[in-house]
């Protein structure tokens, strides 16, 4: 996925449900040419898709990738699913940049969070 070092490190906020979720697990080719740019192309966009609500990602040492799209509704999730720029991107990550991937759709039922409040992640704090 892309550089997100700049970027604070949490995850997406628990939503009240229901809500829909695009989990999107990747193993990737050698062949990586363009995929850094078109991969920040279509971060940008699908944050133009109403009801588009945040996203996730990881990776393992061992080459694993996961992303998690989080959408308001049905609706939001088949218009990013049918965006014209994320279908030739679809296309060109089978050919060029993914050894295998799934695809797991679901509607979220329920969903709750935790931060830890800052004064308690310093012990010395009072």
């Amino acid at each position: 996925m892309s550089n997100h070092s700049e970027a604070p490190v949490a995850p997406v906020e628990a939503y009240e449900p229901p809500y829909y979720v695009a989990v999107f697990t990747t193993v990737r080719t050698q062949e990586q040419s363009g995929y850094s740019e078109t991969n920040a192309r279509m971060e940008d966009l699908v944050k133009d898709v109403p009801g588009f609500l945040g996203m996730d990602h990881a990776q393992t040492p061992g080459g694993l990738g996961i992303t998690v799209g989080y959408f308001r509704d049905a609706d939001a999730l088949t218009e990013w699913r049918y965006n014209a720029e994320h279908r030739a991107a679809q296309k060109r990550g089978q050919v060029e940049w993914y050894q295998a991937y799934t695809l797991h759709v679901a509607k979220v039922e329920r969903s709750h969070g935790f931060v830890r409040a800052e004064a308690r992640q310093d012990p010395t704090a009072g």
